[in-house]
This record gives structure tokens, C-alpha cells and sequence, in this order.
């Protein structure tokens, strides 16, 4: 007990020369301020997302999820629906809402191209009907992925990688790995 009066003695003393706040409730208090963790970078981003996940047309199950860009050569979609490029990264949207899906693709492939990826598989479930929430994201894909500058051509995946449940897809080379390649074939021609 002795311990606890000499604190409030010690607290007394240095504090004797102050003088209370007239009213506290004018007083704003504002937190402090602490390093902002990745997912509010995340949500920062979030904020340029311009897919949208409004009026939706419904894309029947039976209808293959395909699409290119003008001026894709031929040959690369083929080696793309083929299966030839080996997926580089993948994401799985079974089982999210449509809005979670809209976050983490926008998310996803800002990555792959931030990493060069160039080969993507998009895992999002198979529906047994046209309403079913498979087939909504899938029909959410089809209008996303062609609003991605670098995405230059999707297309459904070989059964060994998911099938008509998930897509390959095929991204535009940056402009680093378009350097290295010039360079490389310069070397080459020397």
C-alpha cells in the first residue's frame, strides 16, 4: 500500500502546476495514426476497379466461354485452347460471391502483370443450369476479361485443368519482356 500512495504523491507533485480543460467535450482527440496494412492498399485499389457487375447477360451453359482479340494471330489462340501454354498462376472463384470475384480477378491480374505472367487459369466451377452461380461468374468472366487491356484472348480449359468449369488465359507480353525479346533475337542475328 505504501507503494501505491508514493505514486499518487509522485503523480501530485508533478502534476500540481497543471490546469484542467474548461470543457473536454471541445476537445477533439484524434487517434494516431498507425502504418496502413496491405489490405487497405488492396481496398485503394479496388477504388480504380472498373469491371462491373450490374445488368448481366446470361451466357448458356452450353456455350463455350471464347474470346480474342482483333488482330490475334490464329495460331496462339489455337496453342491457348490446346492447352500448350502451361498455366503460370491460377485462381480459384468457386464458392464467391460475384462482387469477391470481381475484387479478386481485378486483384489477380494486376499481379500477373505486374510478375510478366503471360499464362493464366481461371477456376470458376461448373453449372448444371444457365441461373446457377457458376454460370453467373462465368458470364461475369466473359464481360470482364475483354475490358483487361492485357488480356488478348480466354477460352475454356482442357479436362485435366477443370474443363468448361475454368479458362485459359492469355496475356499481352510487357513491354520489359517485349525488350528482352528484341534483344535476344538482335543477339541472335549478329
Amino acid at each position: 500500500m505504501t507503494c501505491h500512495h508514493d505514486d499518487n504523491d509522485l503523480f501530485q507533485q508533478a502534476m500540481g502546476d497543471v490546469t484542467p480543460l474548461k470543457t473536454c467535450g471541445s476537445t477533439l482527440w484524434l487517434p494516431v495514426s498507425a502504418p496502413r496494412p496491405d489490405r487497405d492498399r488492396q481496398q485503394e485499389l479496388q477504388l480504380d476497379n472498373p469491371l462491373t457487375s450490374g445488368l448481366l447477360e446470361i451466357v448458356p451453359c452450353t456455350t463455350d466461354l471464347a474470346w480474342q482479340a482483333a488482330g490475334m494471330q490464329q495460331g496462339v489462340v489455337d496453342k491457348l485452347w490446346l492447352g500448350k501454354y502451361a498455366p503460370q498462376a491460377s485462381i480459384d472463384l468457386r464458392g464467391v460471391s460475384v462482387e469477391q470475384c470481381r475484387q479478386r480477378l481485378y486483384l489477380f491480374i494486376g499481379q500477373a502483370q505486374q510478375e510478366n505472367w503471360r499464362n493464366l487459369l481461371i477456376v470458376h466451377g461448373k453449372g448444371r443450369h444457365d441461373r446457377s452461380h457458376a454460370n453467373i461468374v462465368r458470364s461475369y468472366l466473359m464481360r470482364w476479361l475483354p475490358q483487361f487491356e492485357s488480356v488478348q484472348a480466354f477460352c475454356a480449359a482442357r479436362p485435366q485443368d477443370g474443363g468448361s468449369g475454368a479458362c485459359y488465359v492469355g496475356l499481352r507480353k510487357s513491354e520489359q519482356a517485349r525488350q528482352e525479346n528484341r534483344e535476344r533475337h538482335a543477339k541472335r542475328s549478329r
